[in-house]
């Protein structure tokens, strides 16, 4: 079964009360419930993790690209600084999808950069938690294109 690795970076655990204006009421515990319903519906699997460390966001990086066919991530505020992360969405052999559940667009100046999307297939942001549910079924499309391409 195909196997999408959703990793969630720093200060994530903490949705639900971190600036709600912002980032919504939603918890993360939520959006993981969400998007675990979604995932059977498209029926696929879903690893999911949050890690606050940027070397830990790197070892489950590296980890997807030997377990999963694609990966869902929301780099959160290491999006504008790592290029640690970009480099290693670079070095594994599938696709990922960027997620953030604000507009990062439409936020401060040096917030409306990310390093890390241009290691990306695409990026969703700015739909709540919607956002990640978008990204889940991009992440799906790319993995099973590729998987056909490669049969």
């Amino acid at each position: 079964m195909m196997l999408i690795a959703v990793i969630h970076g720093p200060n994530l655990n903490l949705l639900g009360v971190r600036e709600p204006d912002v980032y919504g009421t939603v918890t993360l515990a939520r959006i993981d419930e969400r998007i675990e319903a979604l995932a059977e519906e498209l029926s696929v699997e879903v690893s999911i993790c949050q890690h606050n460390s940027e070397g830990a966001i790197i070892d489950a990086i590296h980890q997807a690209g030997c377990e999963a066919d694609a990966i869902v991530i929301n780099p959160a505020g290491y999006t504008h600084t790592s290029v640690a992360i970009h480099d290693a969405l670079k070095a594994v052999p599938i696709p990922a999808i960027e997620v953030h559940l604000s507009n990062i667009l439409a936020r401060e100046e040096w917030r409306q950069r990310s390093v890390t999307a241009p290691a990306c297939a695409g990026v969703i942001g700015g739909l709540g938690a919607e956002s990640y549910l978008l990204a889940l079924r991009g992440a799906v499309a790319l993995a099973r294109e590729s998987a056909e391409a490669a049969s």
